[in-house]
């Protein structure tokens, strides 16, 4: 299946709601803004867990609306709300959603029909697309834990339950418009992602790494300190790293920020 990467995070704007002034907060305070794992939420859901930023969006995905009732796509084409799942249940085959990259703001969504969501000029949302155009791109709009999904019209997704129907044709998000993206998708942490590509790998690696991208290269040789890499070792756990490795360089005498 295609993954969706990356959505922009953006301002969810709410009905009745208020601006509130920013203000700083103690270092000792952001340790609770750390995000937990609500495991009694994960194991009501049948281990669809709730999406809360932009990078957990990636493979299946399931759009519920209220609590335990998914979007459900019919064969015509179009999407109602389906029933309410029991506790530990997971979504229905047809409740769950393919998405697709588009951009790193837009994503488009695809049905269990292997049709592409767009929105009607009435406002209604259908599944009869075989390709992706600019009708059938969505953007992932989050705030405060709220969730909201933005159709290109500038309405935001939610279910008309006078009509039974999926509609996007608020341009303002309340509480109808509110939803959650819940995943299955195994979550994976990358030890490297704030870390300078030059200093991934090991201090060996890392020594190359940095020679590559220093050491000036007249007869195309690259030149390694020949000596133990040990004592990289005890610089990088005493934070006296990147001083060895320019002494280490300077030995070689062929870097241009070594002589």
């Amino acid at each position: 299946m295609s993954e969706y990467d990356r959505v922009r995070t953006g301002k969810l704007v709410l009905k009745g709601e208020k601006q509130r002034s920013k203000k700083r907060k103690h270092k000792s305070e952001k340790t609770k803004d750390l995000p937990k794992i609500d495991t009694k939420d994960i194991a009501e859901h049948g281990n669809w867990w709730k999406i809360t930023t932009i990078e957990e969006i990636n493979g299946p995905i399931a759009i519920e609306f209220g609590e335990q009732t998914y979007i459900k796509a019919l064969d015509n084409g179009l999407f109602t709300l389906g029933a309410p799942h029991d506790q530990g249940d997971s979504p229905a085959p047809e409740e769950i959603l393919t998405a697709v990259p588009i951009s790193e703001r837009k994503v488009a969504l695809k049905s269990g029909y292997g049709k592409y969501l767009k929105v009607e000029k009435n406002g209604i949302v259908t599944g009869r697309s075989d390709a992706i155009g600019a009708m059938e791109q969505w953007e992932p709009v989050f705030q405060d834990g709220k969730m909201a999904l933005q159709a290109c019209t500038d309405c935001f997704m939610s279910v008309d339950e006078e009509e039974d129907t999926v509609v996007a044709i608020s341009k303002t998000a309340g509480k109808d418009q509110i939803m959650q993206m819940r995943s299955q998708t195994v979550k994976t942490i990358n030890p490297y992602k704030d870390v300078p590509q030059e200093e991934q790998g090991s201090v060996k690696q890392i020594e190359i790494n940095y020679v590559k991208k220093f050491q000036k290269f007249q007869d195309k040789r690259l030149r390694i300190n020949k000596e133990d890499t040990k004592e990289l070792e005890v610089a990088k756990s005493s934070g006296t790293f990147h001083e060895t490795l320019l002494d280490r360089r300077s030995k070689m005498k062929a870097d241009r920020y070594c002589k």
